[in-house]
């Protein structure tokens, strides 16, 4: 069981246990600019199964569960897919 303060950013999508890029960059105190950056720069390290990006379909489906739960927190404007 994940404590309390990062159990609600942790979601379900293709079988996978996953933080978004937004939410990691959020707990690692940087932008979500500069995660992606590091990544693009060290993208040998990452496999498929340890990253990935999401569709706009798992995108909207995440957000419309997000607004419907009575759980609320910091749900950015999405304008690009984001990597989980």
């Amino acid at each position: 069981m994940e404590p309390e303060f990062i159990s609600h950013i942790i979601f379900n999508i293709r079988g996978n246990r996953i933080i978004l890029d937004f939410h990691l960059a959020e707990l690692y105190k940087v932008s979500t600019k500069a995660l992606k950056q590091a990544v693009r720069r060290n993208i040998e390290r990452f496999s498929e199964d340890l990253m990935f990006e999401l569709t706009r379909d798992e995108v909207k489906s995440l957000s419309k569960n997000q607004r419907s739960q009575s759980v609320t927190f910091d749900w950015p404007t999405i304008t690009y897919t984001p990597f989980a």
